[in-house]
């Protein structure tokens, strides 16, 4: 009975469903003449684009010597540059400021997807709302205009929706097709029906017990702050002068004509580098400063009100053993009513997100609370022989979704799930809300509102099929080129034609020799990644600034494996140091912000919580002994500790040999009090930690068990880290 009435809601309401979505694509049919996205081309009128990209410096010189802008924008993440890219190609005069690096707020902290939004369309339906209807049809457009901008950086994925009662097969079926017959002719590809046997062929982690079946639908996935990067570079391009680490102090204003209300005519701003001081003028200010939206409004006029309230969003990557290489999970009902999805990443798999209100910061940081939520919930959906372990947490990373009230609504209260553009009686422009897969259309709006509101002497927009940076030039098969002409390993060439595209090339001719038969070239940063010294040098020409811009957002090291971007930085900052003429002051300066950056923001904190000097020896009396014998067969002089001299005459005499800079960092992930030695109480809680699953993949318990049992069987000693992480 109860099945009969979810089939006969289903059908009714997917039969009204389809009637506002057959109105929607009446009403939005003037904005879809194109058809095929793929076989839109951007308008030829307009500025050319330019071959050479100029440098940071170049960019600073023209801020300061170029007179009056036309268009302003402060804030470098999708968005803002976004805004910066619209502004240029109608052939306005654009800068774009940013006071730390492009992409270095929320637009890199991401699920890194590029989607419409199924739930947002469920809601639209069961609410009967024709606003967030369009909100969904519009960031499907988006979905498709993304794809084909940047193929080299974004990919349609299929999503599974695995059933687990009957009753919603035909339920969840009418939502995946209306999210289907929304997307019209941009529909990636046709979402279908899977039976139970075929669910776990595909996604063999799955739980089992009491699955019906699944539905498989497709979205999109990218390097979300690669795509941001591909934006500002390609505003460069085409004329912005763009500049990060450059913060706006205060706006400057103008007498108002006839005695009227001031006007913002540009920023006072500062080069946080240099701590040089200037002002850059314009006469339209654009604000695209994301969860910052209020500082900047209040810079305007400190009476206004707050309209962005800031929610916080917890991803965890874990290793990439957890999901199939080419299938995500969404999970639509989680136990507190939220979404969370499970998806592979750059080889990786990524889980979240949460969602709680949050202050604005600059430096959100992933608390232990929400990691657990999310294993939690990772739990309920995959197999009973799967362990899902605290410790396979690789990275774990908080960003800050800056959702707004509408202050031109008459219910300010209500969140405003589309973006909203305002002008202020100073004329200033705000941009705020929205979602990364519509940065574009938000542009355009800002644009549009700009030209409007302060006669600005431009066309009509001229992004849409417009390709962004390294897209002209790159094919499925460039990696293949990469390979026989440059001598790099596959797997690197795959890494590099999919983050740089076309500019590949670039970053191959500059790759050093390795001196080995294979590969030629393309020294590895750390072994276990792709990314390459080049790329440090090639950072440098993309505006990277600073050790962190390396390791988590002109690479994705630090989001993939805090630990790995942690050992790769020494090596990091020596090549930024020649590029950039660092001192030894400043090479330690940038080592410990990014050590920081690393602990608090990346989980590297939430990992060492999980083995402190408090931690609980929860080891039954038979295993204490045995691994108190594993410890002193290493402390033969029964001092309490053992050092990296204690390990390596160990190694001597079962003829192994590991560098002493490997050891170290062997030994320092373990060494609690820092003081260069582990003393046996800490070798106990770290083993007690692993067979909790609070920890994996220590490189020094596996050495020590190895060691252990190569002296009685004569056996080798494994000691890369074996994809354990926080």
């Amino acid at each position: 009975m109860a099945f009969q009435k979810a089939v006969k809601g289903t059908a009714l309401i997917g039969g009204g469903a389809i009637a506002t979505v057959f109105g929607l694509s009446q009403f939005s049919q003037y904005r879809n003449k194109h058809g095929a996205l793929v076989q839109v081309q951007a308008e030829e009128a307009g500025p050319a684009r330019k071959d050479h990209l100029p440098t940071r410096e170049q960019q600073l010189l023209a801020l300061q010597s170029s007179g009056e802008f036309d268009v302003l924008v402060i804030g470098g993440g999708a968005t803002g540059c976004g805004c910066a890219l619209d502004a240029a190609t109608r052939g306005l005069k654009t800068a774009l400021l940013e006071r730390d690096d492009f992409s270095s707020g929320t637009s890199s902290r991401s699920t890194k997807l590029i989607h419409g939004g199924v739930r947002y369309l469920q809601k639209a339906i069961m609410n009967l709302d024709f606003e967030q209807c369009r909100m969904v049809k519009e960031a499907l457009e988006e979905r498709a205009h993304l794809l084909h901008s940047a193929p080299h950086l974004s990919a349609p994925l299929p999503i599974m929706l695995p059933i687990y009662k009957w009753w919603q097969l035909p339920y969840y079926w009418v939502g995946i097709k209306l999210y289907d017959l929304v997307a019209g002719s941009q529909c990636l590809k046709s979402s279908y029906v899977l039976t139970k046997a075929r669910a776990l062929e595909l996604f063999p982690m799955l739980r089992r017990d009491k699955l019906v079946g699944a539905i498989v639908y497709y979205d999109g996935q990218h390097n979300d702050a690669r795509m941001n990067l591909a934006i500002a570079l390609t505003a460069a391009r085409y004329g912005a002068a763009t500049a990060n680490y450059t913060e706006v102090r205060h706006l400057l204003k103008s007498a108002g004509t006839g005695g009227g209300r001031p006007r913002v005519c540009g920023v006072r701003c500062r080069d946080v580098l240099t701590g040089k001081e200037f002002d850059v003028r314009a006469k339209c200010v654009i604000n695209a400063t994301g969860p910052f939206t209020d500082s900047v409004r209040k810079m305007d006029d400190q009476e206004v009100p707050n309209i962005c309230q800031p929610s916080a969003g917890v991803h965890i990557v874990m290793p990439g053993y957890y999901s199939p290489d080419n299938m995500g999970l969404l999970d639509p009902a989680t136990s507190d009513g939220r979404v969370i999805f499970f998806l592979p990443w750059e080889k990786m798999t990524i889980a979240g997100t949460t969602d709680s209100p949050t202050d604005v910061t600059s430096h959100p940081i992933p608390t232990e609370e929400d990691i657990n939520f999310i294993l939690s919930e990772v739990r309920n959906y995959l197999g009973a022989d799967v362990e899902v372990r605290r410790g396979d947490v690789l990275a774990a990373w908080s960003g800050i979704r800056p959702l707004v009230t509408n202050p031109d609504s008459k219910d300010t209260q209500s969140l405003s799930r589309n973006h909203v553009v305002t002008v202020s009686d100073s004329g200033l422009i705000t941009i705020a809300g929205g979602k990364w897969t519509t940065y574009r259309a938000m542009a355009r709006d800002t644009i549009d509102t700009a030209i409007r509101e302060h006669n600005l002497k431009a066309g009509s927009c001229k992004t849409m099929g417009l390709q962004l940076e390294g897209a002209q030039d790159w094919s499925p098969t460039l990696y293949i080129r990469l390979v026989q002409d440059y001598g790099l390993e596959s797997e690197v060439a795959q890494h590099l034609a999919s983050t740089y595209g076309g500019k590949a090339f670039e970053v191959a001719k500059i790759a050093q020799v390795t001196g080995k038969r294979w590969p030629i070239v393309g020294k590895r940063l750390v072994s276990e990644f792709p990314y390459i010294e080049a790329e440090v040098v090639y950072g440098v020409k993309e505006y990277a600034r600073t050790a962190v811009d390396i390791i988590s957002r002109r690479t994705r090291l630090a989001f993939l494996n805090v630990q790995a971007a942690h050992e790769a930085l020494p090596r990091i900052v020596d090549i930024m140091a020649k590029e950039l003429n660092w001192c030894e002051q400043k090479k330690k300066e940038q080592l410990e912000t990014a050590k920081t950056f690393l602990y608090y923001e990346m989980g590297y904190k939430v990992k060492t919580d999980q083995l402190t000097d408090s931690s609980e020896i929860s080891l039954v009396p038979s295993d204490i002994e045995r691994y108190k014998k594993r410890f002193h067969m290493f402390d033969k002089d029964k001092k309490g500790f053992i050092t990296i001299v204690d390990v390596q005459r160990v190694l001597q005499s079962i003829s192994v040999q590991i560098d002493e800079n490997t050891l170290h960092e062997i030994l320092n992930e373990v060494d609690l009090n820092k003081n260069g030695q582990v003393e046996l109480n800490e070798f106990l809680q770290l083993m007690s930690a692993i067979q909790k699953g609070r920890v994996s993949g220590s490189r020094l318990a596996v050495l020590m068990k190895s060691a252990e049992e190569k002296l009685r069987r004569r056996q080798a000693i494994p000691v890369d880290r074996s994809g354990g992480g926080l």
